[in-house]
């Protein structure tokens, strides 16, 4: 059986890295008493994958991994298991039974995430609101995205889905995963560079709000949530 488990990952959790999040949640199943299956050959380890890993200092309340049971144990137990295992910062959410195939695991048919981001340091001039929808109606949005070897010119506009103004904070919707990724903070830099904010004067906060595959068909984007794709497991 595989299952998807959704959590949470706030406070001073934030700065731990990828790496070191797949192996508390190792442990975790130990502790948490969870049946869950090792793979074969010479060395086993547990059979874990996780859908889009977070940047540091980014907290979020959707993040996932997946993966296969020896034998089954019910949502409910399972949450609270783990719940109970879990560390300040830390929180599972659901635990839910997934198709079988290899071609839905979350790192597979991620398509998208959504934030909501804020200036932490600095500020944005008192009309940042009234310019937001501006923002969007530009041909093309434009950012220097740098690499190791070199630096070039990118349109990061049809990697917005959504950009909009939520109370003192901005809302976005973006392509997550292996076939585009757009990270928040490029886009919340494009907005203070349209802004005529200087880079070196802002920093964001960002905070994950959810992922998403894409089960539309023939180039129609329809988003759903990788939670929504699971089933409940009964006791």
């Amino acid at each position: 059986m595989k299952v998807r488990v959704k959590f949470r990952k706030n406070g001073a959790m934030r700065f731990i890295g990828h790496l070191d999040v797949m192996r508390y949640f190792q442990k975790a199943m130990i502790r948490a008493d969870i049946p869950i299956a090792f793979s074969e050959g010479f060395s086993p380890h547990q059979i874990m994958s996780f859908a889009n890993p977070l940047g540091i200092g980014v907290t979020s309340d959707g993040e996932y991994f997946d993966i296969e049971l020896a034998r089954p144990i019910s949502s409910k137990k399972a949450v609270k298991q783990l719940n109970d295992a879990m560390v300040e910062g830390m929180e599972v959410v659901s635990f839910l039974q997934i198709a079988e195939e290899k071609k839905k695991t979350g790192m597979a048919i991620v398509a998208g995430a959504d934030y909501l981001s804020s200036v932490t340091r600095g500020s944005f001039p008192e009309n940042w609101k009234e310019q937001a929808e501006a923002f969007m109606e530009q041909d093309q949005i434009l950012i220097v995205k740098k690499t190791k070897r070199s630096e070039k010119e990118v349109d990061i506009k049809p990697m917005i889905y959504r950009f909009e103004v939520r109370e003192e904070s901005l809302y976005l919707q973006v392509a997550t995963g292996s076939v585009e990724n757009l990270k928040p903070g490029l886009v919340m830099q494009a907005f203070a560079n349209f802004l005529g904010v200087p880079e070196e004067s802002t920093a964001f906060a960002n905070h994950r709000l959810d992922l998403y595959a894409d089960i539309g068909e023939e180039g129609e984007r329809n988003l759903v949530t990788l939670e929504s794709l699971g089933q409940v497991i009964e006791e």
